[in-house]
């Protein structure tokens, strides 16, 4: 079934059943060169026109500017744990926090992006706001490294340590690093949603595109980060840190020119208000009636007529009633007391009585809550590449034909793995998933996410198994023997988890969510990554109390030869199984959003 709405006049609803291909090509076509039927509009605010608005045109822009945003910021944080311990002279353990909480930040900053987006300023606005603040933070990072914090000049490689600094130029560090964490947290959920807003869903080509689109998205994040983590991220480990910071900040610079150049191509919805005072409204309203036997069907439960849903202009499509969560049903009741009476009209007290949409907004954010919970530990998996998974490979044998390796590099077979598999399960896996399950889409997003969560388990055995090994070669020959490049399948192995976890997350909370809170789902997924390090960070303060009592080094020691970090590995693989489980039952459990006009798909 397809169902179409039209904003404008010249257009009319149609809510027709096809039973041949035919009439389904006939209709796409007469609507390929009127106007998208989700209810973007372009910059101008009018109703969008397919033909000179979004379609990959604009999507390409986005994941150029995707790409390069994303090589600026890891040419900061792939290298961030070494430049802490060489450059402010922290520890490991310190070093490996700091970075945690950073990282966290950056996703936990996600959340004020996504609010301003979807409440006041749309996507395009609020993109371009926080990559300027992205900008500036990294200039101030690239002027504060070269003139003040990389002294004596040349030092900061393997070698030769920095001097001491004054507080005030920690400060002053630590504020462009923010800085950085605030652009990049701010514009990173909306960019993902804003690309995806350039495709029509009610438009079956341009509903497969935006299906696609997530994946190339995911793709060109890691291809930016392939370049800063190899050419800067060697730079860096030579002590040229100032240089790429500045090669950072010249790519941030230049996503924002492009990102900007493409401002007449974009479609856009409207921002639908602060979803906060939403759900307040139906929490009040449903307690102002606890005592009212709610319908056992959504049809005598109160919904906006098509005139006063068109009247407030957002563009938001209804969402269907659904059953779970009765007690907020009674927010949509009809009450005598739920209109006030004017002289001139008549008018619904918001506080008294909500319209199903609404109630259903605040369910389906319910709904997502325990999904999201579970995905944190993976996270806490991820996080270890960017800390634990770089001091690991500080401590192995890595030099080639007399090259040395830098250890944060090593994430470069990571990056290589998640483009090599987004190919190999969209052209390979996918269609065999299709002929097996019988569905078109073939595997679900929330089947991808668990088996995401499978393949983290074997990542943090394969680590802990090289960290075994490496440690018995250090207690034989009294430093470690075993090469970097031991490292290398679970780098791999990650990027394969990536894939099936963060790609299907993108697309999960994307299509999950209500038209009002698009880029609350997308900072779903960065916050996820956020609660993931700041767990991590946790976890580790945790596990060095503990171990290190009565005198004992610990699992994780400034010198890991003395230490059993290949413990902390496998009790994160304990961890991991511990909550696949929990996730295969919330999975089970959840119902999926049933928006007005369009086909659902069951998630079990």
């Amino acid at each position: 079934m397809g169902m179409v709405k039209q904003e404008d006049q010249k257009n009319v609803k149609i809510d027709v059943t096809y039973e041949e291909g035919e009439k389904e090509d006939a209709m796409e076509e007469e609507f390929s060169c009127g106007h998208t039927q989700d209810g973007t509009v372009d910059f101008r605010g009018k109703p969008a026109i397919k033909n000179k608005s979004g379609g990959w045109l604009a999507g390409i822009i986005i994941l150029v500017n995707q790409g390069l945003a994303t090589l600026a910021f890891f040419g900061v944080s792939v290298n961030l744990v070494l430049f802490l311990t060489r450059v402010l002279h922290q520890s490991n353990e310190d070093a490996a926090n700091n970075v945690s909480k950073w990282t966290g930040t950056v996703y936990m900053f996600s959340l004020i992006g996504a609010f301003l987006s979807d409440s006041y300023w749309g996507r395009y606005k609020t993109c371009a706001i926080f990559q300027v603040i992205f900008v500036l933070g990294l200039v101030l990072l690239s002027v504060t490294s070269q003139l003040l914090l990389i002294r004596p000049e040349g030092c900061g490689d393997e070698y030769n340590r920095c001097g001491s600094h004054s507080s005030m130029v920690v400060v002053i560090f630590y504020i462009s690093l923010y800085m950085i964490a605030f652009g990049n947290g701010g514009y990173q959920p909306n960019i993902a949603t804003f690309g995806s807003d350039q495709f029509d869903e009610s438009d079956r080509r341009e509903a497969h595109s935006k299906v696609s689109f997530f994946s190339y998205f995911y793709l060109s994040l890691n291809l930016g980060s392939l370049f800063s983590n190899t050419f800067l991220s060697y730079l860096e480990d030579k002590g040229s840190w100032a240089m790429g910071f500045w090669a950072s900040g010249g790519s941030a610079l230049l996503a924002l020119i492009l990102f900007v150049s493409g401002t007449t191509r974009y479609r856009h919805f409207r921002p639908c208000g602060n979803p906060l005072s939403r759900v307040c409204q139906v929490i009040v309203a449903s307690s102002r009636k606890w005592k009212v036997m709610v319908p056992l069907s959504g049809d005598e439960l109160y919904e906006k007529d098509d005139k006063e849903a068109a009247d407030e202009g957002n563009g938001s499509r209804k969402i269907l009633h659904t059953e779970g969560f009765k007690f907020l049903d009674r927010a949509a009741y009809v009450d005598v007391d739920d209109f006030t009476a004017d002289p001139k009209f008549v008018s619904r007290d918001p506080w008294r009585l909500c319209t199903i949409t609404q109630v259903e907004e605040l369910k389906c954010v319910l709904r997502l809550l325990p999904i999201w919970l579970c995905t944190i530990i993976y996270s806490v998996v991820f996080t270890q590449m960017a800390s634990l998974f770089v001091v690991q490979g500080a401590a192995m044998r890595h030099d080639v034909f007399g090259f040395s390796i830098p250890p944060a590099s090593m994430s470069a077979f990571d990056i290589l793995s998640v483009a090599a598999f987004i190919f190999f399960y969209r052209r390979v896996l996918q269609p065999l998933a299709c002929r097996i399950t019988k569905n078109p889409r073939g595997l679900t997003e929330l089947q991808r996410m668990g088996i995401g969560l499978l393949v983290a388990t074997v990542v943090m055995l394969s680590a802990g198994t090289v960290e075994y090994f490496r440690l018995r070669m250090a207690t034989v020959h009294g430093s470690s023997r075993l090469h970097i490049m031991w490292q290398m399948p679970q780098y791999a192995l990650i990027g394969a988890s990536e894939v099936f976890m963060y790609v299907g997350q993108l697309e999960f909370f994307n299509g999950q969510t209500p038209d009002g809170l698009k880029s609350f789902g997308s900072a779903l997924c960065m916050t996820s990554m956020s609660l993931g390090n700041y767990f991590s960070d946790a976890i580790v303060t945790a596990v060095m109390k503990i171990t290190t009592v009565k005198g004992r080094a610990g699992w994780i020691p400034e010198d890991l030869n003395r230490g059993h970090m290949d413990s902390f590995y496998y009790m994160l693989a304990v961890l991991t199984v511990i909550d696949f489980v929990i996730y295969v039952l919330c999975a089970r459990w959840y119902k999926c959003i049933r928006i007005e006009g369009k086909s659902t798909t069951v998630y079990h």
